[in-house]
């Protein structure tokens, strides 16, 4: 008899583990189809927001005339990291919408 309804409580702790409000449900569902799907998203804007003020940094160069030759190359790279981080957050943004 106790075998039983042990059985039955195994059961149903797979389907929603302690009673969990199927909200709280939903989003440990999501969590573990997509890991770290929250720390990609900090990672993404800190490094856009390095690039943003790096490219900032560099473009005040430019305006002051020193260095161009090599504050053009370091500008377009700054530029260019920002570009990514902004294109990998619309796909995560993207993906997160799918189900």
């Amino acid at each position: 008899m106790a075998n039983s309804i042990s059985k039955k409580r195994k059961a149903n702790s797979k389907v929603n583990p302690g009673q969990l409000n199927p909200e709280q449900f939903a989003r440990l569902k999501a969590e573990t189809k997509a890991p770290y799907r929250g720390l990609r998203k900090f990672i993404y804007f800190t490094f856009a927001s390095s690039g943003f003020i790096g490219a900032v940094v560099f473009l005040a160069q430019l305006a002051a005339g020193h260095e161009v030759a090599t504050a053009l190359p370091n500008l377009a790279l700054q530029v260019g990291v920002v570009a990514l981080m902004v294109w990998l957050f619309r796909l995560e943004k993207r993906a997160e919408r799918k189900p």
